[in-house]
């Protein structure tokens, strides 16, 4: 996107009122922006808001004053100038302004627009809703709430077939043998490893056995703006029960990134990323092979398990030969009312300049478990026959950042109509996408066994382990499942 309107929004262009827009009414609630400086204001105001908050006794004009004038927590104008033509912000920008709008507000209003607003309202000091929204050039402000609406029942619509076929068919078992700590005594170690496509080594965090390893390797590829913390539960499990598990850190996409992009010191990450992270996996492969990273001589390379959570489970599925592609991306991104609409197309949409460079395929990796992957858009149809590593994929009935519906159940089932190939799709009932992982406290989590059981069948299933047409689940049939996030193999319904 090119460069912004050169506007400088004058005291009588700035923002003045907020209008709520309510579905099926004939009236709008309104708010004038000066009555938002103080209690009092309000209440001697003459808005909706101010008769409203009369007639609560000043109780709704509190929270309303305070929500306000609170100072906002970051160093917004910093992050929006490092930020303003990232195609993240961009599809993030498009997600908002489908709940409302600003009359009067130049078109198009970008990225750099924003960055310039937010400047004029730091000059006026700490930076708030309110000060913020004065800064903004316009008459009103508008929230649609029919809108609103119409996202949270997509959100409800999208959610509704997990349910439907969590209710068809029994949850699994517990089984100690797969759901309890191994025998083995293990060990944690974060090292790195030398890349040449990034400016600095690679991290990666290593846990394994002590004594009594299989030589067996386990790759874990964590999500956007995490870290391998967040699945280190999942390493120390198999860890226990012999596997060696690497977690590499993706430096433009974890934890630390995430920190820059909000103090202003970095950009949010680019699509060049989507190529970066399978890179990431393999150069730990590649560092293991080596014999580096402090392991024992005798691992296994050729024949790896590698598993990841959100983008991370994008990553694995890249890396087992699904192939990106610009061809949904370019048809439907443009659409925020699309019916599939959900929060990870901000992400996958951001891919459209890089998607059709990032087929890196790994052919170690023999079998891959991914949770909650953005998928939909950026693999099309038939990705699967391309796929030569077997797949588990794990979703939650109640994830909203990545919703079942369209990004699990659709896909999956249209794959399985046309190539079946023994892949398998577990519905976690009750399951986000933030309570599926596990840290090493935890040890493991409500997937552990799931992950144990699949990474066991995997490996026992030898040259057998790759899809084909009629090939049976690698799943046994019960016992990796959980009391508390109960975990149904839906795989045979999509069918």
């Amino acid at each position: 996107m090119g460069g912004g309107l050169a506007f400088a929004p004058s005291r009588t262009q700035a923002l003045e009122r907020v209008q709520m827009r309510l579905p099926l009414l004939e009236t709008d609630f309104t708010v004038e922006l000066n009555e938002l400086s103080n209690p009092a204001s309000l209440l001697a105001g003459n808005s909706d808001l101010a008769e409203l908050d009369r007639a609560t006794d000043g109780a709704v004009g509190r929270k309303f004053v305070e929500l306000f004038n609170a100072p906002l927590p970051l160093q917004v104008t910093a992050v929006v100038d490092t930020s303003a033509s990232s195609p993240l912000l961009n599809q993030a920008l498009l997600l908002v302004s489908a709940l409302g709008g600003i009359d009067g507000l130049p078109e198009p209003f970008t990225g750099e627009d924003l960055s310039r607003v937010l400047d004029q309202a730091a000059a006026q000091g700490p930076l708030t809703m309110l000060t913020v929204l004065r800064a903004l050039p316009g008459r009103t402000a508008t929230i649609d709430l029919g809108r609103a609406v119409f996202a949270v029942q997509r959100l409800a619509r999208q959610q509704r077939p997990a349910d439907t076929l969590l209710a068809s068919r029994p949850a699994a078992g517990e089984d100690p043998a797969l759901r309890g700590q191994g025998p083995l005594a293990i060990q944690r170690a974060e090292l790195t490893t030398p890349i040449s496509y990034r400016p600095e080594p690679l991290s990666v965090v290593v846990i394994r056995p002590t004594t009594g390893a299989n030589n067996r390797l386990v790759v874990i590829s964590h999500g956007l703006w995490d870290g391998p913390e967040s699945f280190e539960g999942w390493g120390r499990h198999l860890a226990s029960h012999g596997y060696t598990v690497l977690l590499p850190r993706h430096p433009g996409s974890d934890r630390q990134q995430q920190s820059a992009m909000l103090s202003g010191k970095a950009p949010p990450p680019g699509p060049e990323e989507l190529r970066l992270r399978p890179l990431d996996v393999s150069a730990v492969i590649d560092a293991a092979a080596a014999g580096g990273l402090g392991l024992p001589p005798g691992i296994r390379t050729d024949s790896v398990v590698a598993m990841g959570q959100s983008w991370g489970a994008t990553t694995v599925l890249q890396l087992a030969g699904a192939k990106p592609s610009d061809i949904l991306l370019s048809k439907f991104c443009n659409d925020p009312f699309d019916p599939a609409r959900n929060l990870s197309w901000v992400l996958q949409c951001s891919f459209l300049t890089s998607a059709n460079t990032a087929a890196l395929a790994d052919p170690r990796i023999k079998a891959v478990v991914a949770v909650s992957p953005p998928m939909s858009l950026l693999f099309a149809a038939g990705a699967a026959q391309s796929v030569s590593s077997r797949v588990l994929l794990v979703s939650g009935s109640r994830d909203w950042v990545v919703p079942a519906g369209p990004e699990a159940i659709t896909p999956m089932t249209l794959e399985a109509r046309n190539a079946g190939g023994g892949h398998s799709l577990v519905l976690a009932k009750g399951g986000d996408h933030f309570n599926l992982g596990s840290t090493y406290d935890v040890g493991g989590g409500a997937l552990r066994g799931l992950i144990l059981a699949w990474t066991n069948a995997a490996y026992a299933a030898g040259p057998e382990v790759a899809p084909r047409p009629g090939a049976p689940g690698l799943l046994p049939p019960d016992g990796w499942g959980d009391s508390a996030i109960p975990l149904v193999d839906v795989s045979g319904a999509l069918r």
